[in-house]
């Protein structure tokens, strides 16, 4: 580990909230921003965030504020852990933010792609905050194992190695292991369209089709993954890493993953309405269209948004599927 730094993490939900008790371990100065003033004071009072957490017990030394100046004031690194959707919202905050630095690195942690502007994260922040130094965290990690300590691993990403370097040695800790990268594109492809994959693997256990169409799902839309990530600029052995074949087997085998879990609603033909956020639902539209405009061919994400919008229900998709034409597996 490097020289630690004050952090701040914006986003009090149960990853920022984890990742902000990863931080204070490997031990960073952390000021943790949320919106909610009940569940701020509850981590200051009580060092827990039950609400997202249960009764997970958070270190010392995290400070949770519902005042985005103070989370920010002599911050060294930025974490941004909201959900992708949000993400242009919180750059116009950040671009009237007086305490923020030129300097600071904005390290985003959400996965996937707007819906609207077709935008990554990343690419969202360097929009609106032209110049910044923009780096993006992912791979398989859930917030209960992360809070809890148990050890994980993921990728940070940043157009130059050497910022990469600089910061997983700053943000890693006693059982979280930060690979850098500097594939930026592959990196937030990955955390994206895994997502989508997961929604059809959960609606895949939700059908009840058994343990070997779940494999094949994963497999093959693992290939269709790639095709896409690839296209729009990706390495290939980006994916084959953490950010991407790893985040997809974790997010592809436990109901505590929210894609997975949403998927299996799909499946059961029960109403999504109501159910936690899941990213897979905003991107598979938006993956869908990008695949379409440039000829490639992706089926399951086609399927995973029309069952997303209501126009095809879970068995109708399946039918879908297994009535393609037969091709060679590398295609």
């Amino acid at each position: 580990m490097g020289e630690k730094r004050m952090i701040a993490v914006l986003g009090a939900g149960a990853w920022g909230t984890a990742l902000a008790a990863a931080m204070v371990s490997a031990g960073n100065g952390v000021r943790l921003w949320g919106r909610d003033t009940a569940v701020c004071r509850e981590i200051n009072e009580t060092r827990r965030n039950s609400a997202f957490l249960g009764d997970a017990a958070l270190p010392g030394g995290l400070d949770a504020t519902t005042s985005l100046e103070a989370a920010l004031d002599g911050a060294d690194v930025v974490l941004i852990v909201i959900p992708a959707q949000a993400i242009s919202r919180i750059a116009g905050l950040l671009a009237g933010a007086t305490p923020l630095g030129n300097g600071v690195p904005l390290v985003v942690c959400a996965k996937g792609i707007d819906r609207e502007s077709g935008l990554l994260p990343a690419q969202t922040l360097e929009k609106v905050l032209p110049g910044r130094a923009i780096a993006a965290l992912s791979g398989p990690s859930f917030a209960a194992d992360i809070v809890r300590g148990k050890p994980t691993a993921v990728t940070l990403a940043a157009s130059q190695m050497d910022a990469a370097l600089q910061l997983s040695e700053q943000l890693s800790g006693p059982n979280l292991r930060v690979y850098a990268s500097d594939d930026l594109t592959g990196v937030e492809l990955g955390g994206a369209l895994k997502n989508v994959i997961a929604v059809a693997v959960g609606a895949c256990r939700g059908m009840e089709l058994g343990a070997s169409a779940e494999a094949a799902l994963i497999t093959r839309g693992f290939r269709e993954l790639m095709r896409i990530a690839t296209a729009l600029g990706a390495r290939n052995e980006t994916l084959m890493g953490l950010s991407g074949l790893g985040d997809l087997v974790l997010t592809c085998s436990s109901p505590q993953s929210r894609n997975f879990s949403y998927g299996m609603k799909l499946g059961q033909g029960v109403s999504t309405e109501g159910l936690p956020l899941a990213e897979g639902a905003f991107t598979a539209g938006v993956a869908a269209r990008i695949a379409k405009e440039r000829g490639i061919e992706a089926p399951l994400t086609t399927m995973v948004a029309a069952m997303v919008e209501g126009r095809l229900t879970a068995g109708e998709a399946k039918q879908a599927l297994l009535a393609r034409p037969l091709k060679s597996e590398g295609e």
